[in-house]
C-alpha cells in the first residue's frame, strides 16, 4: 500500500489506521455517533462525504471499507468516466458472485461528474453491486441530482480545529514506524503556530508543510530545528489552490458584513478574498449590489461609490485599486441602511402573481394607438399643476390601493414624501 512505502509522502505515510488514530469531526465518529456506530459494527452505507481538503474524506471512507472487508476502488471524477466505472461495476459484481467480498467505490470530487454519469451509479448503488462513498467539497444538495441524493447518506465534515491540526504534528514528530520520529527535530514554538493556523484546518497541507520545513531545515547537527522562516517558506510552495467552498463562505461573510455596518469585518474578508486570489471584480460587483440592496436611497451615494470602485479597478488595476474600493466598502457599512427598494420588488413580484394581465388604464393608453372610447382625456399633465404634481391614479384598477415602495426613517429617505399606507407602517414619515 502507498501508506507502507517510506518514500511516501508524510501525509500518506500517517493516514490513521483506525478511527483511534483520526483526529477531529467528533460529531460523526464521536461516541454514538452515525458513522462510529456503522464503523463499530462493521456494516457498510453509500454516503457522501462534504467539507473541506484535508478533513478527512479519503482516510474515513477507507477506514469504513477496512473495518468491513471490503475492496477498496477508488476514482476521480475528474479524471474517470463511463468506461472506468462500467469496469468497476463488472469487476464488483464478479468479487460479490465468486468470494462474497463487497465493494466499496470511493469517488473523489464526485461533483465533477455529469447527470448523465451520475446516473450509471443509481442502479448499481440501489442492487447493492457497490457501496458509493463520495466526496466533495460542494454542496451535495445543489451539485447532486436528486435521485442520487436519495439513496445516499450526508454527512458534512468541519474544517479541523487548531488542536486537532496540532495533535497529529506532534504524533507526526513522534511517530518513529511511519513518522519523522527516528529524526532529532526541534520545532520552535513560533513555528508549530505558523503550522497550525498557517495550514487553514487542512491536515494534509500541515503534515506536507512540515515535511518540507524537515527539509529545509536540514544541517550537519544532530539535532534538526525547525524555524518559523522554515515553515513560511514551505507553506508558500504547498497547496496552493483555493478551496471552491471556502471562496462562497469568504464572499457571504464579506457581504454580510456590509448589511452589518462592520467596516472592519467587511476589509478584513475583502482583504481574505484578494490573498487567496479571486478575481477583486466579484467582490467589488457584490458591493454593487449592496450598495442598493441594504442601503439603496436612505444614501444613495453609496451605489455612486461603489460603481466608482469598479471603475477604478478597471482604470489603474491592483494594487492600486484597493484604496478606492476600501473607500467604497467603508463607505457602505458606514452608510444608513434601508432595504425599502428589495421590499418594493418583491410586492411588485407578489402583485404580478396575483394580477399577471390587468389592463392598462384608458388614460394612460398611448395616443397613437388608442382605441374608441378610450378616455385620453381624463390623462392630467403633472407639469401643468402647481408643484408639478397631481394626484391620479397611475396602476391597474386591481392594484391601485396598493403600494410598493414604502420609505423608512433613515438617511436622505426619510425626506422622500410619505407614501399612501405608510402611516400604517410608520414608514416614510419624517424622522
Amino acid at each position: 500500500m502507498e501508506a507502507n512505502r517510506p518514500d511516501a509522502p508524510l501525509p500518506e505515510r500517517m493516514r490513521p489506521r483506525d478511527l483511534g488514530e483520526f483526529v477531529g469531526q467528533q460529531h460523526l465518529v464521536g461516541a454514538g455517533r452515525m458513522l462510529r456506530r456503522v464503523y463499530d459494527a462493521g456494516r457498510l452505507m453509500s454516503l457522501v462525504m462534504w467539507g473541506p481538503p484535508g478533513t478527512g474524506k479519503t482516510t474515513l471512507a477507507k477506514l469504513l471499507a477496512d473495518i468491513a472487508s471490503a475492496r477498496f476502488v477508488e476514482l476521480s471524477a475528474v479524471a474517470s468516466g463511463a468506461k472506468d466505472l462500467r469496469d468497476v461495476f463488472a469487476a464488483a459484481e464478479q468479487e460479490k458472485r465468486l468470494y462474497g467480498v463487497n465493494t466499496v467505490l470511493f469517488i473523489d470530487e464526485i461533483h465533477r461528474y455529469t447527470k448523465t454519469q451520475q446516473d450509471l451509479l443509481l442502479p448499481v448503488v440501489e442492487r447493492g453491486v457497490v457501496y458509493l462513498i463520495g466526496s466533495t467539497t460542494e454542496n451535495p444538495r445543489i451539485c447532486l441530482t436528486r435521485a442520487l441524493l436519495s439513496r445516499l447518506q450526508i454527512f458534512e465534515l468541519r474544517r479541523l480545529s487548531a488542536k486537532d491540526v496540532q495533535s497529529a504534528l506532534v504524533r507526526a514528530l513522534g511517530d518513529e514506524e511511519r513518522g519523522l520520529g527516528r529524526y532529532s527535530i526541534n520545532v520552535e514554538p513560533e513555528a508549530m503556530e505558523l503550522l497550525v493556523h498557517g495550514s487553514g484546518g487542512d491536515l494534509r497541507k500541515a503534515l506536507q508543510a512540515l515535511e518540507v520545513s524537515c527539509f529545509r531545515a536540514v544541517s550537519g547537527s544532530a539535532v534538526c530545528t525547525i524555524s518559523a522562516d522554515d515553515v513560511q517558506e514551505a507553506l508558500q510552495g504547498v497547496g496552493a489552490q483555493f478551496d471552491e467552498s471556502v471562496f462562497y463562505d469568504l464572499l457571504s461573510a464579506f457581504g454580510k458584513s456590509l448589511r452589518g455596518s462592520d467596516s472592519d469585518a467587511a476589509l478584513y474578508w475583502f482583504a481574505r478574498l484578494i490573498d487567496a486570489g479571486v478575481d477583486p471584480a466579484v467582490a467589488v460587483r457584490r458591493l454593487i449590489v449592496h450598495a442598493s440592496e441594504d442601503v439603496g436611497l436612505a444614501s444613495p451615494q453609496a451605489l455612486l461609490q461603489a460603481v466608482a470602485a469598479l471603475q477604478a479597478l478597471q482604470q489603474v488595476g491592483l494594487p492600486e485599486a484597493r484604496i478606492p474600493i476600501a473607500q467604497a466598502i467603508i463607505f457602505v457599512c458606514e452608510a444608513p441602511k434601508s432595504n425599502s427598494v428589495v421590499l418594493a420588488l418583491a410586492r411588485v413580484e407578489e402583485a404580478l402573481r396575483k394580477v399577471p394581465h390587468a389592463q392598462v388604464p384608458s388614460w394612460l393608453r398611448d395616443r397613437h394607438f388608442a382605441r374608441d372610447g378610450d378616455a385620453l382625456s381624463q390623462y392630467m399633465y403633472p407639469h401643468d399643476y402647481p408643484g408639478h404634481y397631481v394626484k391620479q391614479t397611475y396602476l391597474p384598477e386591481e392594484l391601485a390601493k396598493d403600494t410598493f415602495y414604502r420609505p423608512t426613517n433613515q438617511g436622505t429617505e426619510a425626506r422622500i414624501r410619505p407614501r399612501k399606507g405608510a402611516a400604517d407602517t410608520g414608514e416614510g414619515q419624517e424622522s
